[in-house]
């Protein structure tokens, strides 16, 4: 992704870059789940994949590749579909990108009593502060997390807000598929 800002480490690269490539998918788009593996590993266990992936010739780059997986099925609740997830040990780590819509910490105490589920999203849809956000959260197998966040408003890669406790529940979702 040649628009993908150089970031201080590989899990935080691999975090923009997808995040760059959801941005090229448009808004309204479908969660989207993605293994990390190591990108060298990857061009030695499996240059088929690496040619295909465009990662053939050894630049010396080190970092993680993202693969896309299958379709993340959007008549499931999504916690209940990571809990289906196992890993292979080859995956170093993985990424979900979605969007949802927030509200403002001032927003708290208008939540009225009792909303959950369906009935809470169809209140924070309808409310004038509420803001569309893409997510995109990866955590690595050994613990590393971190994670970016785009405003439908702001949509501009130099707008994107970093950092590893973003999004601290999915972030532990996506770290349970690599329990046992």
């Amino acid at each position: 992704m040649s628009n993908t800002p150089m970031a201080a480490n590989p899990l935080t690269r691999a975090v923009l870059e997808i995040d760059e490539y959801a941005s090229g998918l448009g808004w309204d788009q479908p969660a989207r789940l993605f293994a990390l593996v190591d990108t060298t590993r990857l061009r030695t266990r499996e240059p088929a994949l690496a040619a295909q992936l465009g990662l053939a010739e050894d630049t010396g780059e080190t970092g993680l590749t993202p693969i896309e997986q299958e379709e993340v099925p959007a008549d499931r609740p999504l916690d209940e579909f990571l809990a289906t997830i196992a890993w292979p040990d080859a995956v170093t780590g993985c990424a979900l990108t979605v969007e949802r819509q927030m509200l403002p910490p001032s927003a708290e105490n208008q939540v009225p009593q009792g909303l959950s589920g369906g009935k809470l999203a169809k209140w924070v849809a309808s409310h004038p502060e509420r803001q569309e956000v893409r997510m995109t959260v990866a955590v690595l197998r050994g613990g590393g997390r971190d994670s970016a966040i785009r405003l439908r408003e702001k949509d501009s890669p130099t707008e994107v807000l970093t950092g590893p406790d973003l999004v601290p529940g999915l972030a532990e979702a996506l770290a349970a598929t690599f329990e046992d």
